[in-house]
């Protein structure tokens, strides 16, 4: 048995000083605790939301997010992951998720599809997400990859641990507020689901770091801010989907522990014939599809850049 930690970030949005500092902290304490898997979420040097800020707040393969993550590996003797807005050789900015080992950088999984207002400040993936500690096998998987039939797929009865991130945004209390409200409810309700979900579709256990706290933010093509707040639902479950230790959102910023068993089990759940493992809901299936288009065009133009 190996005691994990997943960290809850109230992230400053594209402050990445103090991002960074916060989560070596959290990270640090978590440390002394004795975890040696430690997991940080998604975007967890600049928060996530459609604000300016985060265009010139990605870093270098080798850059800031990187070094934090090898020194916390190296200081705990633990295995610690996270995914960072990553600017590459080529000009692009990949959501880059890194896995480091006290031995230094083990892996890189680069999420394959930004999520809505996601496709104005990164672009795609291709890889497997399986990484190799040299202990054992690692899947790496970001928000919402474990919505997805082929990232089930693609890690299933391949690894013995997932370590995964999410910046899950809330459904605002727009008008008509008895129907936003719905929503909202199963919104918040599918993102408690997904990660004990995926462990039974992959038959490994899952840490999950998240980010917790509220966000206001302009919305794409919209006269409308959206002032909502992430869904948090940090959490560890065993390889049979059981839940470990959770923090939700309203609990904010802190950590979680368990102790688990590191090693793949046969799957008790098949992956289903579908796209959407989970559904979305409505409004997030209209977002996803518009903001992907306008994301995507502004990237373009906002984002990437000729190789220097």
């Amino acid at each position: 048995m190996v005691l994990a930690a997943a960290v809850q970030l109230e992230a400053v949005l594209g402050d990445v000083p103090a991002n960074l500092a916060a989560c070596e902290t959290l990270a640090d304490e978590a440390g002394r605790a004795g975890a040696r898997i430690i997991a940080l979420p998604e975007f967890f040097t600049t928060g996530i939301g459609f604000d300016d800020s985060l265009v010139d707040a990605a870093l270098p393969p080798d850059g800031a997010a990187t070094t934090l993550l090898t020194t916390l590996a190296r200081r705990h003797r633990a295995l610690v992951g996270g995914s960072f807005l990553c600017r590459d050789a080529d000009g692009h900015v990949r959501n880059a998720y890194l896995a480091a080992t006290p031995e230094g950088v083990v892996g890189r999984h680069d999420k394959d599809l930004p999520t809505m207002w996601e496709n104005c400040f990164y672009t795609g993936g291709h890889d497997d997400g399986v990484l190799s500690t040299g202990e054992y096998q690692l899947g790496a998987a970001v928000c919402w990859e474990l919505m997805r039939s082929q990232t089930a797929t693609r890690l299933r009865s391949r690894v013995d641990l997932v370590m995964t991130g999410s910046g899950w945004w809330s459904i605002p209390p727009w008008p008509p507020r008895v129907v936003f409200d719905r929503w909202e409810h199963r919104n918040a309700a599918t993102a408690r689901a997904v990660t004990p979900a995926f462990a039974k579709y992959v038959g490994a256990p899952v840490v999950h770091a998240a980010h917790a706290g509220d966000l206001t933010c302009a919305m794409p093509w919209l006269p409308l801010k959206y002032r909502g707040r992430f869904e948090g639902s940090t959490m560890i479950v065993d390889a049979a989907g059981n839940i470990l230790a959770e923090r939700g959102p309203d609990e904010g910023q802190g950590i979680v522990y368990a102790e688990i068993e590191i090693g793949r089990v046969t799957p008790l759940l098949d992956v289903p014939d579908r796209y959407w493992l989970h559904p979305r809901g409505p409004l997030p299936s209209v977002v996803w599809h518009y903001q992907r288009w306008h994301g995507r065009r502004w990237y373009r133009r906002e984002v990437a850049r000729a190789p220097r």
